[in-house]
């Protein structure tokens, strides 16, 4: 009967990780993608999939000049491969890359009587030609032009998904920490890219860096204190299990990759799923008694909060289905251990005397811990990120109560209402913000300006390359971690007390 279960359960699991059902998805809501085909029709197999759901193309690690580069993922580093482009040609228009002349001869495609002619990137299309748009692979030629359907070395190419005529062509999304790109996709929805966009932003550090502080600085830093305490394990744990557990994310193809930046970490629990529901349930369980607000109105907000993260991560084809569902039953069995022990870890952060050495040393060493993995991925400078912020907080909260400044309201003033909404305080709202926001950016610009060079000059790493420099395990850890610790302090202490002598604080 047991081994029935476990075998059912694994079947289920399976089933789930299907990257088909991701593809059937991403295609349902209009994103479509082109991908390689050899000259008999036959599609590129699993085998020539790299281990995280990248798939590579012909002519890697071949210099061949004029071709755009980019580095592979999880196949050590500074390995290149040739970048397959992809753009929907009109009969008649010219294809071209980013930045470069279309006007020239060589490089146009025009509407003839003869067949297809090839001559120094130049293409001629026939009478027989569709003058509807048309979706075709493409590769840079030598001379900088487009060459629709051949490659350099004239192997046909055709694609695998021909898309309807009908789409915004989206640019290669590039991951700025590794220089990675991904494919070329076509859009036929754009409410629904711009939503998931919107929602898988929700788990980017752009939304914790305006989030957390706005929240602080204009509603409630009781609450937002207590909420980046969960945020902080509920990351923490999730990047660690990722690194042990290892699995890839969905291969592409047959998966589009409308995201790339996180395409380095593994995949399974999806952190953003994890993210997008501890944030929401958390900020509502912390507000409902301490604010007056209809339930159904807060359930229905981060229920709705917590399915456009998820969803948004397989529309962006960075998850499968299993690893959304695993991320979200996780991040509640995290809720659901950690949340009564709120009162006592915040407690113990605002007046035990030593809490101050014991939040670095404990932060300090579960980074130590979480950077064993063998090869770079952005998940070691997430985790060193998150603990530093988490620190950060933790240390401007114990100095807050130590220096009487920003109390807890009291007890008896609880449940708070909501101010009405007016022009002035709109204004007042916003100057907080911008002014904080200010504060915050110079934080990192200057941690940053300091770090990166010091932790390079310590470690013996050149320093020459930033990219490169910061991969490294000894450059990272400080830079991370010291630069985002003054970030999270700056904002619960430097900020306020700022905003306080001008004074914006009230």
């Amino acid at each position: 009967m047991t081994t029935n279960i476990i075998t059912h359960f694994g079947h289920l699991c399976d089933y789930l990780q299907d990257p088909n059902h991701v593809a059937r998805f991403q295609h349902m809501c209009g994103v479509h993608g082109t991908f390689i085909k050899d000259i008999t029709g036959t599609k590129r197999g699993p085998d020539h999939c790299h281990n995280n759901g990248t798939s590579p193309v012909p002519g890697h690690n071949q210099n061949v000049p004029g071709k755009s580069k980019t580095c592979m993922i999880n196949r050590g580093e500074g390995e290149t491969t040739g970048v397959l482009w992809q753009r929907t040609v009109t009969p008649g228009d010219c294809v071209t890359r980013r930045g470069v002349d279309g006007t020239s001869g060589n490089g146009g495609v025009t509407s003839g009587n003869g067949g297809v002619t090839s001559g120094n990137g130049g293409v001629t299309s026939g009478n027989g030609g569709d003058t509807s748009a048309q979706v075709e692979s493409v590769w840079l030629s030598g001379n900088g032009c487009y060459c629709p359907g051949v490659s350099k070395d004239g192997e046909k190419r055709v694609s695998e998904d021909p898309s309807p005529s009908k789409g915004t062509n989206k640019p290669l999304r590039r991951n700025s920490l590794t220089g990675d790109a991904g494919q070329e996709f076509l859009i036929e929805n754009k409410l629904l890219y711009y939503l998931f966009t919107f929602g898988t932003e929700l788990g980017n550090e752009l939304f914790y860096i305006t989030f957390f502080p706005f929240l602080i600085w204009n509603v409630d830093a009781y609450v937002c204190r207590r909420l980046i305490l969960v945020w902080v394990w509920v990351m923490y744990l999730g990047q660690s299990t990722k690194d042990v557990i290892r699995r890839s994310r969905p291969a592409s193809p047959p998966v589009v990759k409308v995201e790339m930046f996180y395409n380095t970490e593994y995949s399974l629990p999806s952190t953003h799923a994890m993210s997008g529901t501890a944030i929401p349930f958390s900020l509502f369980l912390l507000t409902y008694s301490r604010w007056e607000y209809p339930f159904m109105f807060g359930l229905s907000l981060a229920m709705s909060w917590c399915l456009l993260v998820c969803v948004s991560r397989i529309y962006m084809g960075m998850h499968s289905i299993l690893d959304v569902i695993a991320g979200f039953l996780y991040s509640l069995l995290i809720l659901v251990v950690f949340q009564p022990a709120l009162n006592l870890i915040d407690n113990f952060n605002l007046t035990y005397r030593y809490a101050p050495l014991i939040i670095i040393s404990l932060h300090l060493g579960l980074g130590l811990f979480s950077f064993t993995l063998d090869t770079w991925s952005t998940s070691r400078g997430d985790t060193a990120q998150i603990l530093g912020t988490g620190a950060g907080i933790a240390l401007a909260s114990h100095l807050n109560h130590y220096l009487g400044l920003m109390p807890d309201p009291p007890v008896d003033q609880l449940p708070l209402s909501p101010p009405g909404l007016s022009a002035g305080l709109l204004v007042v709202c916003m100057l907080r913000f911008s002014l904080g926001l200010l504060v915050l950016l110079a934080t990192r610009a200057l941690m940053k300006a300091i770090t990166i060079p010091l932790a390079c000059w310590v470690s013996g790493v050149p320093s020459g390359d930033v990219r490169e420099a910061r991969q490294h395990m000894k450059v990272e850890l400080p830079y991370r971690y010291i630069v985002y610790s003054s970030v999270g302090f700056n904002t619960l202490f430097l900020v306020p007390l700022l905003l306080t002598f001008l004074p914006l604080l009230h």
